[in-house]
Parts: C-alpha cells; sequence; structure tokens
C-alpha cells in the first residue's frame, strides 16, 4: 500500500484519529454538605441529588452512615436514598460508611453500588475520623471487601491525608507507596487519594499519581483533589498528565471534611472540571443542560 499524504496531512490524519481519555466524573453532593451546620429538610436534598442524577456523571457521592452525633447533616441518609430516582438513571451511587456496621446498612441497599472508605495515612485523623486506629482500619477493609462481594457492591477506598497532614504525623510519598501497595495486596480495586485538607502542589500530584497509576495498573487510581480557586487548574493539570481519568468534584467547590480540624477546604468545583475537559471525554449520556439545571438548584440548596 503506497501512502501519499504529505508529512503535515499525516500529522493531522493521526491527530483527528487519536481518541482521548474517557472521564470518571463523581459528584460529591455529601461532601458539600456534611460540613453544613444548618440542617437542609431531606425533601431539598432529594431534589438536588435527583437533578444530578439527570446529569450523567458516573458516580454520585450521596450520603454517609456516621453517626448522627458526628455529622448531623447525614442523619437521613437512608430517606434520601430511598426517594431517589435511579430507575431513569445510569448513575451509580455511592456512600461513605467509618465502619462494618455502616458497610452492612449500605450493602443492603438496593440503590447503592459503591461503599467509600476513608482510610488515613494520617494516625490522629484516623482516630478523628472512624475513632479506630491505622491498623484497625486494615481489618475494617478485610470485611468491607467480604461485604461487598457478597453483596455484589465495590469498595472504594479514600486515600485520606494523602499528601500531608497538620498533626505532624509521619508523611512521606513512600508512606502513600507502602499503605497503596497493601490495600492492593487486600484485593482493593478502586482507591481515591485524597488531599483533605488542600496541602498538595503539582509536583507531589505528578509524582503521587505517576507513580500509582504505573506501579498498579490493574486498581483505579482517583482524585479527590480539595482546592482554592487560585489551584484548581495547576492541580488538574499535575493529575491528568500524570495518567488519572477519575475525578470527584462538588458544584460550586462547596464542602470540604469538618473532621480535620482545619478551615474548611472547598472541593474542586465540578464546574471547572467539566471546562476542564473536551466535552467528548465526558460520554455521551453527558448532559449539559441537566447540569445547568443541577448548578442552578445548587443555589438553592446550600444556605448562605
Amino acid at each position: 500500500m503506497v501512502l501519499r499524504l504529505e508529512k503535515g496531512e499525516l500529522i493531522l490524519s493521526l491527530y483527528l484519529d487519536m481518541k482521548l481519555p474517557l472521564i470518571k466524573l463523581i459528584e460529591c453532593p455529601r461532601d458539600a454538605m456534611q460540613g453544613i451546620k444548618t440542617f437542609i429538610p431531606t425533601d431539598k436534598k432529594v431534589a438536588f441529588i435527583n437533578s444530578l442524577l439527570k446529569v450523567g456523571f458516573d458516580t454520585i457521592d450521596a450520603g454517609s452512615f456516621v453517626s448522627p452525633s458526628v455529622i448531623p447533616q447525614m442523619a437521613d441518609t437512608i430517606k434520601v436514598l430511598e426517594q431517589l430516582d435511579t430507575d431513569h438513571s445510569r448513575t451509580k451511587l455511592l456512600t461513605i460508611i467509618p465502619n462494618v456496621q455502616g458497610g452492612i446498612k449500605a450493602a443492603s441497599l438496593k440503590q447503592v453500588h459503591y461503599l467509600g472508605y476513608p482510610f488515613s495515612i494520617s494516625e490522629t485523623f484516623q482516630l478523628r475520623n472512624t475513632n479506630k486506629t491505622i491498623l484497625q482500619s486494615i481489618d475494617i477493609v478485610k470485611e468491607l471487601l467480604d461485604i461487598s462481594a457478597a453483596r455484589n457492591k465495590e469498595l472504594v477506598v479514600y486515600l485520606s491525608m494523602g499528601f500531608g497532614n497538620p498533626y505532624g504525623d509521619l508523611y512521606s510519598k513512600e508512606v502513600v507507596y507502602d499503605w497503596s501497595a497493601t490495600l492492593v495486596d487486600l484485593g482493593v480495586k478502586i482507591i481515591s487519594l485524597s488531599d483533605t485538607i488542600g496541602v498538595a502542589t503539582p509536583a507531589q500530584i505528578s509524582d503521587l499519581f505517576g507513580y500509582l497509576i504505573q506501579t498498579f495498573d490493574t486498581v483505579e487510581i482517583g482524585a479527590h483533589l480539595h482546592t482554592n480557586a487560585n489551584s484548581w487548574e495547576e492541580k488538574m493539570t499535575a493529575a491528568y498528565q500524570a495518567g488519572c481519568y477519575r475525578y470527584d468534584g462538588a458544584i460550586k467547590g462547596y464542602g470540604g471534611c469538618p473532621m480535620a480540624e482545619d478551615e474548611l477546604i472547598g472541593n474542586m468545583p465540578t464546574e471547572q472540571l467539566i471546562s476542564y475537559f473536551d466535552p467528548t471525554q465526558l460520554g455521551e449520556a453527558f448532559n449539559f443542560m441537566a447540569f445547568q439545571e443541577a448548578y442552578a438548584l445548587a443555589s438553592e440548596t446550600f444556605p448562605l
């Protein structure tokens, strides 16, 4: 066969034939709501999350089975889940669970596909967040993997304080590598590297994601990045160029972790995530008009 394209035409043809990687977007209303002290009525939560179900996100982090005395905002998680219109959406639901009992509750619900467990590589934060040590949390991960398998669910492990901690606990990239390897050896298939307090630098992000994605090539490595308005793009660029294609976000950057004893650093704004990628990377089911409607509804849902 004779190739008749000139050099410039060949480069253009190869470029047009290239397919950009699909991106998994995980919208996190649970993370956006959990630190708000004013209780958001259940019907408002339901209406907002139902609007998100029309958008075409891969997953929605819709609630948590944490004790109401710790996070009062999540006390109505089961009521919310029961009223969501999941029958007309391909989006999967995730709930955060801090212990085995929460995992059993979440796994019993047909609406829930993913169980999300916050595994901190900071001992202080693991105790603050789940009242367990890191070694106790390893045993919990083992049990949650068994529960997930028995109920046809999937476990997502969030590697909390993945870029450092404010407590003086030992941290290095080698600590991240070692705990990641331990989780993978247990059978964890999805790990979301979490910048719980928004301290990650682009160099850190590039280094950690590059290593984890190349080393654990059968594991899905996601990004749960907290950020301010001035640093979101450089963080996104570092993660994407390192090969990360799974991202958590929250509309308008609402949220943060109330258990970190730090001023809340907002989530990665979903609208910025969407603007960052080529529309083809979000999938054919992504509905931009539905997103605009959900974006508008967020202002009515979250108290000022």
